[in-house]
């Protein structure tokens, strides 16, 4: 497993080097790991960070506490916990409390290019 990581250290240094960019930042790349693999009860798992600078931060679906208008999966989630649950909206997207509770919110890729960059639609399959 050292070695893959290693190998995406490498990679992602390289995009920058080649002056691309990618989110979460560096230092948050692998910041779903942090937690005990023992800790872990629950794994919920999305598709990819956030494309928009700001956001993302290493949890699937969570944000920056500085964030004001959150995503709209992140509200889905919220309003399923209060209307199922009756638990109160949070003030913020930031998910941190629920790993400290045994929560691994893990995407299937742990970067992604900002949005700027991205690629959709039609233009997606013309080179």
């Amino acid at each position: 497993m050292a070695g893959r990581i290693a190998a995406m250290g490498d990679f992602l240094r390289a995009e920058v080097a080649a002056g691309r960019t990618y989110l979460p930042a560096g230092a948050n790349v692998l910041r779903a790991f942090q937690q005990p693999f023992d800790d872990v009860r629950v794994l919920i798992v999305g598709q990819d960070p956030y494309p928009t600078p700001g956001m993302a931060i290493g949890l699937s679906f969570a944000v920056s506490p500085e964030v004001r208008s959150l995503p709209g999966s992140l509200e889905n989630i919220f309003r399923e916990l209060h209307t199922d649950l009756g638990l109160p909206r949070p003030s913020n997207g930031d998910l941190t409390p629920w790993t400290e509770q045994g929560v691994l919110l893990l995407n299937r890729a742990l970067t992604t290019a900002p949005a700027s960059r991205r690629r959709t639609g039609a233009r997606a399959g013309k080179r």
